[in-house]
């Protein structure tokens, strides 16, 4: 019999090694490696798990959510999850379970945020909403909502509580970014709340399941919450970055689509800041305006005067201090894993936040 992987697990692995930066050169020892193969045979259950459970018997359904999943995707969440049980029992069904869970409620929040934005293209295809328009996208997102809630209710009381804590701040969230700061706010205090719910909550929420399904040790549920939390917003701002520099076979996005949507990035919000004294921003940012206000039917003029300003931004120092913010973040996050014990677990959360943030798509 042969011992080389078949194609699946070369893919899976490439997934923990490139995209995570959980690879072989991380784990030198024998135990090391033994946690990388869990890792990946745990991967590999909520994969499987996920083919079916993205699976509907009404034909239009079935085609709709298993859209973007099948579009690709990192696995960020289940992954985590995967990687906080190894401070306890392991890939139980119970964690594998609340992956799948996980990663499913991640998927629905693209389709309504893809509603919401106007997004014309997620993960390097056209949009739900761009295909089948806004009613399918939101219903399709509603099913895998009710989808993730039924595996949820299957795990207890306790699953279902952090769910619904967690999808409450989603939605909160997504509301706070649409309505904007209160005349009282701090503008960019409040979008890094909208962080901390829209995306921090979620990956929070998986960290904690790895804990709380391996039955590993109370202790250390609220050093891995502050920890996916803090890398979650990082992770963001990372995005904001991204927005401005990607091309769209790297990131799946053209450059300042966030922007264009009416979006006001971290990037944007420090320029704003800084016009109020410097001329030179103030200018900038009536470009980036005039570039929103003209929306994805701007005229072709338009459109490259809002592109000539997207990179200008993209070159401006306000660009490195989201940058540099980004990495305040996760720093912090890592310094939250503190009370977790030296070893392979923690090593690899280290390394899985310094790949969140210096990612290039």
């Amino acid at each position: 019999m042969s011992s080389q992987p078949s194609a699946q697990q070369l893919r899976r692995r490439h997934k923990l090694k490139s995209t995570l930066g959980l690879g072989e050169t991380l784990f030198a020892s024998a135990d090391e490696r033994r946690f990388a193969l869990a890792l990946e045979d745990g991967l590999r259950l909520v994969e499987d798990g996920l083919l079916k459970e993205m699976t509907f018997a009404d034909n239009l359904a079935d085609v709709t959510a298993r859209y973007l999943f099948e579009a690709g995707g990192k696995r960020i969440r289940p992954t985590l999850a995967l990687l906080t049980a190894q401070l306890g029992l392991g890939n139980t069904p119970e964690v594998v379970v609340a992956a799948q869970a996980m990663e499913i409620t991640h998927l629905a929040s693209l389709y309504h945020d893809d509603v919401m934005d106007d997004a014309e293209v997620r993960r390097g295809v056209p949009s739900a909403q761009s295909v089948w328009g806004n009613s399918v996208a939101i219903l399709t997102g509603d099913l895998l909502f009710a989808r993730a809630g039924r595996l949820i209710a299957s795990l207890g009381q306790r699953a279902v509580q952090l769910q619904s804590i967690t999808f409450e701040r989603l939605c909160l969230g997504q509301l706070h970014e649409t309505i904007g700061p209160e005349p009282d706010d701090d503008p960019i205090e409040h979008y890094l709340q909208v962080l901390a719910d829209k995306t921090g909550s979620l990956i929070s929420a998986a960290a904690q399941v790895g804990v709380i399904f391996a039955e590993a040790p109370e202790e250390f549920q609220e050093p891995l919450r502050e920890f996916g939390e803090k890398i979650g917003v990082a992770f963001q701002l990372i995005d904001d970055v991204l927005d401005l520099s990607g091309e769209l076979e790297e990131t799946g996005k053209t450059p300042g689509t966030d922007l264009r949507s009416g979006v006001s990035t971290l990037p944007l919000l420090y320029l704003r800041r800084q016009a109020i004294d410097d001329p030179d921003a103030a200018a900038l940012v009536t470009r980036l305006d005039r570039g929103v206000q003209g929306g994805p039917v701007a005229s072709a003029s338009a459109s490259a005067e809002f592109t000539a300003a997207v990179a200008d931004l993209r070159e401006h120092e306000v660009t490195r201090a989201t940058l540099d913010e980004a990495h305040r973040w996760a720093h912090e996050g890592v310094a939250a894993l503190s009370p977790l014990p030296d070893g392979p677990v923690r090593t690899a959360l280290t390394r899985f936040a310094d790949t969140l943030v210096e990612r290039s798509n």
